[in-house]
């Protein structure tokens, strides 16, 4: 925006509306009309004294971005809404205004649209998260928000010369990256297709003029090829008493650069750089004008696909076939219904464009672009900070996609790449959640398994939640991550709060206090020192070690220094089952085994990590002598633990069978194991990771190795 250029007149100003007027007018009642007008009086009073860099008036653009918004005839609330979305960002006139002169409906669209430039954000990158978060889940409850949001970038994008090079970059890649494929999810083709375009000729201007140059001389290469091809098809189906519309169509060159660089070809090895669309009376007419053209021109193996039986994601129908042409290049050809094609061009906006309540294909398309929205509400309401949402946002708008079936013959998509738990997590959250494991076309198969078009999936389920943070390695859909995370950090919670308990019973106790001196009205005063956290909360910060138990017992009963000194001397120690989860954890330095002896150290963030009395490094690593817990095995313990030996042994042949022979007769597993050999001593290393039950089992394990007369020498790995 700039200031301080000479001021423009009315009469231009009010020619710029002219066509606005003139194309709402198509559709909208003489009273909508003039609601539309005095709206953009309002709007050209507010932005007066503002011009944009190109040196018009500033109201030209809101103006710009109603009048793309006629082409889909939304509905006066949001072409109001689209004139003055940006007045609460660039004025002083407020959200609560515009909704007592408009309504509270147009205020909404207009905040939803309005960025968040009077919050302090931590980044630029995050001032973009945040933004988008709070336009999405505008949009999440009224979709008009991103079609006036689309034709805002849209014509942003048209004008965007004007801005410095390093902008325009920023803008565009922004643009390709999130906005583009938001159109492509709600079915706007043509928005799009032209911001694809208009973002490959700012992100990469000399290639975007390279290929331009090269399309234009290809065109009149082609051009008796596109019409000989054309009138050939037209003939074809016509010989067939076939009604339909032939059209060629030319590649957009973000599309023709995309195949360039995905294919490592060069242009001239690029084809079908047109396409040709069949427009037919009804959907019987779609397979019926396909099979006469596979008669007639031979298919490519391998290159159709049937968007009308299994519909795109954003509504989009159609089907694809690669053919040869009459001269032999490949040609795509599109066969679809009129219907299917409008909502292929406008999508969601098709909800203007017609408005019987009996279209089922329309239905549908509202149906799937809804449960998409809702999706994104659910996402927003796990924790988690805007980066992440936008992170999430990312995943959902990949346009591959695969289709696989439920027991019960429902079709779920899913994005390409997705595994046996994104398709869990797809079906429902539980089902997700208490995951055991899954067979694909009636084999069992691993939870990472990658689904394929056509695959039947079945999902054995648990009677307790299952979520592991492992499976975060491999799932791709945003729904899947966002409840794998939100389940593990509450389970991580329950677990945490499960032993802050344990630790505080434990204070109490060295304290020499009766179980039940804590009462509900100690909690209650507790909270208002505690920033208002509840019971669960705090107990759950004892557990994960940001706050310490006997500080919490002291602030509960309100002890003082003293009192707490005189009995730190008679503690009790913890008891440890192994079965506490993830608030728990054996650390890896030194693997105690029970029958060792122990110490805990409250590791902030992480709960209570058990070490070996003798681990050099935890004494390195854990200085804070406040954060010791002495600890003990529970002796019922029958869970099995980690411990990692060493065997040297004289190599020879089926060494190692024997070793794992006698492992596994002291009924001990092995996890995992590497061999190495000297060749100049003939000797071998073998380190090996076993799951024991105690110290007791582990020597009768050592004992079994010794009796192997190759075996020299067992050494215990402790860090």
């Amino acid at each position: 925006m700039e200031h301080g250029l000479p001021a423009v007149s009315n009469i231009i100003e009010v020619d710029l509306a002219s066509p606005l007027f003139a194309q709402a007018a198509n559709y909208l009642s003489p009273i909508e009309l003039e609601m539309l007008k005095e709206a953009y009086q309002y709007s050209r009073e507010a932005h007066q004294g503002q011009f944009r860099k190109t040196g018009e008036p500033y109201v030209s653009h809101p103006v710009a971005v109603s009048q793309i918004l006629t082409t889909w005839n939304l509905d006066s609330p949001a072409l109001i809404a689209a004139l003055l979305h940006d007045v609460v960002e660039d004025t002083q006139i407020t959200k609560g205004e515009i909704s007592q002169k408009y309504g509270q409906v147009v205020a909404d669209l207009v905040d939803g649209v309005s960025k968040l430039d009077k919050i302090s954000f931590e980044s630029q990158k995050h001032e973009q998260a945040e933004n988008f978060r709070k336009m999405l889940l505008a949009m999440a409850k009224d979709v008009r928000v991103m079609l006036i949001k689309l034709a805002d970038r849209l014509h942003n994008m048209r004008t965007l010369t004007v801005m410095q090079p390093q902008k325009r970059m920023r803008i565009a890649k922004e643009t390709l990256e999130i906005y583009a494929p938001i159109a492509n999810r709600l079915g706007l083709n043509d928005v799009y297709r032209e911001l694809q375009e208009l973002s490959l000729s700012h992100l990469y201007p000399n290639r975007y003029k390279v290929l331009s140059k090269a399309v234009k001389r290809a065109r009149g290469n082609r051009k008796e090829l596109i019409r000989k091809t054309l009138e050939s098809l037209q003939q074809c189906l016509k010989d067939h008493e076939l009604e339909t519309e032939v059209s060629g169509r030319e590649k957009a060159i973000h599309s023709i650069y995309r195949k360039m660089t995905k294919k490592t070809l060069s242009f001239a090895e690029v084809f079908d750089i047109y396409g040709f669309r069949v427009v037919v009376k009804d959907i019987p007419s779609c397979y019926l004008a396909l099979g006469v053209l596979h008669q007639r021109y031979k298919p490519v193996p391998g290159k159709f696909k049937d968007y009308i039986a299994i519909p795109k994601a954003n509504g989009y129908q159609s089907l694809h076939s690669t053919l040869l042409s009459p001269v032999g290049t490949p040609i795509e050809v599109q066969i679809r219904t009129k219907k299917m094609d409008q909502i292929a061009e406008s999508g969601v906006a098709s909800h203007w464009l017609y408005k019987e309540t009996d279209d089922a294909s329309l239905t549908e398309l509202q149906t799937r672009t809804h449960q998409w929205m809702q999706n994104l509400l659910q996402l927003q309401s796990e924790p988690g900070n805007a980066a992440e949402f936008l992170e999430h946002l990312k995943l959902d708008l990949f346009p591959d996609e695969v289709f696989v079936f439920t027991p019960k013959g429902k079709i779920i998509s899913l994005p390409r790449g997705a595994t046996t738990i994104d398709f869990a997590y797809a079906v429902h959250t539980d089902v997700g959640n208490f995951t055991l494991a899954a067979k694909v076309n009636h084999e069992s198969a691993p939870l990472n398994t990658e689904l394929r078009s056509g695959d039947r999936v079945e999902v054995i389920t648990s009677d307790q939640p299952t979520a592991n943070p492992n499976w975060l390695r491999f799932i791709v859909t945003s729904r899947a991550r966002a409840q794998i995370r939100h389940s593990v950090k509450n389970q991580h919670h329950e677990e945490s709060a499960v032993l802050g308990e344990r630790l505080l019973k434990q204070a109490v106790n060295d304290l020499k206090m009766a179980p039940d001196a804590i009462t509900l009205e100690h909690w209650d005063r507790l909270a208002k020192e505690y920033a208002g956290k509840n019971k669960n909360e705090i107990l759950s910060e004892i557990g994960l070690g940001k706050q310490l138990a006997i500080v919490v017992v002291r602030h509960l009963l309100a002890l003082d220094d003293d009192e707490v000194t005189q009995t730190n001397a008679q503690k009790t120690s913890l008891v440890i089952h192994g079965t506490e989860g993830m608030a728990l954890q054996f650390a890896k330095c030194c693997h105690p085994i029970p029958g060792d002896p122990i110490i805990g150290y409250l590791r902030k963030g992480h709960g209570l990590i058990i070490h070996t009395h003798d681990c050099p490094i935890s004494r390195r690593s854990h200085n804070d002598p406040h954060k010791w817990i002495d600890v003990e095995w529970d002796p019922d313990s029958s869970k099995s633990f980690l411990v990692k030996i060493r065997v040297l042994a004289r190599n020879g042949r089926g060494i190692l069978g024997k070793i794992a022979t006698k492992i596994s007769a002291a009924d001990a597993n092995i996890e995992t194991g590497n061999f190495e050999h000297n060749d100049s001593t003939n000797y071998a290393e073998i380190n090996l990771s076993l799951m024991v039950t105690n110290r007791i089992h582990l020597a009768r394990v050592i004992r079994n190795l010794r009796s192997l007369e190759e075996v020299t020498r067992i050494i215990r790995l402790k860090s």
